[in-house]
């Protein structure tokens, strides 16, 4: 990390794209359509409860619109090394709590691990094949078309990769053992994925981000907009603890506020996720849990993990980095 050990040292030489946005203001990440061309059938639900994903598989059932412009200004002040977004008044975060909040994911439990498939099965045709269960379906029949559910589920709305049109068999040992499903940590596996989506697209070079095209997009003064309005946030604006509401508490399901669960998202740990390792930095965003935010420690130095996740290609920086 150099001489010294408390400075940030991952966007050394690295084109974050918060070092362009004066040559190329405009630019704007494309996100993804997600799938849909599965119907969450009611016979589906039981074996959802089991596998701890019935409000997941919920969220499937609506459409969702995603501000782009919005998610692209917090992109540019994202700090890989630390996982925190750096705003005008300190850091903060999207935690564990963020996720058993708003996605309904298990946050205790096994960590989820195996060997990386590389082999996928396209979506359309896993739609065509299992889109509609027959209404006269036998019980191993819905079973059948319920592990399909799951496997888009996991596939496509928690992990979805940038093709945005494939299934990995990866999950297969997964939905084959149904009953083992809710004992893994599905929320802490989301976050250390979306985790590692952030710190790739941070990076300038990266598909997902795209020019301002003035005849057909009004994205790129969107992106100022935003850039400008965090750029004027100031402390007392901002919601540090946006849950704690007695409108949020009367609604949220009651396993979510257990204390193992909410000892765990105050806890600085690793996130897993088959070969993909992220760190829970909630130390430097304790103002997130009520707490006061002391001076951090040192950024956690963790490229030696950064480049692991299966896919092969995706390192940051050169091996010439110092240590």
């Amino acid at each position: 990390m150099g001489d010294n050990p408390a400075r940030l040292y991952r966007l050394d030489g690295v084109a974050h794209i918060a070092g362009v946005i004066n040559e190329e203001p405009q630019r704007c990440i494309r996100s993804m359509r997600r799938q849909q061309g599965m119907r969450l059938d009611d016979r589906y639900v039981p074996y959802l409860q089991m596998a701890g994903l019935y409000h997941l598989a919920r969220l499937n059932n609506r459409w969702f619109r995603l501000d782009e412009a919005l998610v692209s200004a917090f992109v540019e002040r994202w700090r890989p090394e630390t996982h925190t977004f750096h705003m005008p008044f300190g850091e903060c975060t999207i935690t564990l709590q963020d996720v058993a909040y708003q996605l309904g994911l298990p946050v205790d439990g096994r960590y989820v691990n195996g060997q990386v498939q590389k082999y996928a099965v396209n979506c359309s045709w896993f739609q065509e094949t299992f889109g509609e269960c027959p209404e006269d379906a036998d019980d191993d029949t819905v079973r059948r078309y319920a592990h399909a559910y799951i496997m888009m589920l996991l596939g496509t709305q928690m992990f979805a990769d940038k093709s945005g049109n494939r299934i990995h068999i990866r999950w297969l040992p997964y939905v084959a053992r149904l009953e083992e499903l809710g004992t893994y940590s599905w929320g802490s596996a989301a976050l250390a994925w979306l985790y590692r989506c952030m710190c790739r697209v941070a990076n300038r070079h990266v598909v997902k981000w795209s020019g301002y095209n003035p005849s057909g997009s009004e994205k790129g003064p969107r992106v100022q907009m935003w850039r400008l309005r965090i750029d004027r946030l100031q402390d007392r604006e901002f919601i540090w603890m946006p849950y704690s509401g007695p409108d949020v508490l009367q609604v949220v399901h009651p396993e979510v506020l257990e204390p193992r669960h909410m000892a765990l998202w105050r806890s600085v740990t690793a996130l897993i996720y088959f070969a993909v390792i992220e760190w829970h930095q909630i130390d430097r965003v304790l103002p997130q849990f009520g707490g006061v935010q002391p001076p951090p420690h040192p950024a956690l130095n963790i490229d030696f993990l950064m480049s692991k996740d299966g896919r092969g290609g995706d390192r940051w920086f050169p091996s010439t980095l110092q240590k």
